[in-house]
Order: structure tokens, then sequence, then C-alpha cells
């Protein structure tokens, strides 16, 4: 039998993280300015998690967070260093 559960993927590239991926907008977008990551940037970090092995199922397993969550604060660093 063939696991078709995502290993690699974001939380707007999972069926079921639907919901929780529209949160992680709003958050982002309510927060301020200087303290949201510019979206170029965000998407640079967002692509560099979609590369790496820690990542399952939207999460980070070195921190546990929402990588789509982690990289919405530009203060906030990845667990690994790669951003």
């Amino acid at each position: 039998m063939s696991d078709t559960r995502c290993r690699r993927c974001l939380l707007r590239e999972l069926e079921a993280g639907a919901q929780l991926y529209e949160s992680v907008r709003a958050y982002r977008a309510e927060l301020p300015a200087a303290e949201r990551t510019e979206d170029g940037e965000y998407a640079r970090r967002l692509a560099l998690c979609l590369d790496c092995r820690h990542l399952k199922n939207a999460t980070c397993v070195q921190c546990g967070c929402f990588v789509e969550l982690r990289a919405a604060k530009s203060a906030v660093r990845c667990p690994m260093g790669r951003w």
C-alpha cells in the first residue's frame, strides 16, 4: 500500500491544513510592518524549508512550529540556521 501523505509540504498544500493556512495568512497580514517578513524574504524562507529534511507535513520537526508561521516574523530564525 502506498503512503500518499505529504512529507515536505506547507499548510497551503495540505487539504487538511486549509483552515490553518488561512489563519496563518490572517496573522501575517495583521503583523506590524516592522515585525512582518517582507514578501520576497518570506518566499525565500519557505523555499528553503521545502528543501529541508526536517520539514514534515508543514511542521519543522526540530522546533515543532508550522514553518509558514515561523517564517512570517522577521526577527525569528530557523532552528537549523538556514535563514
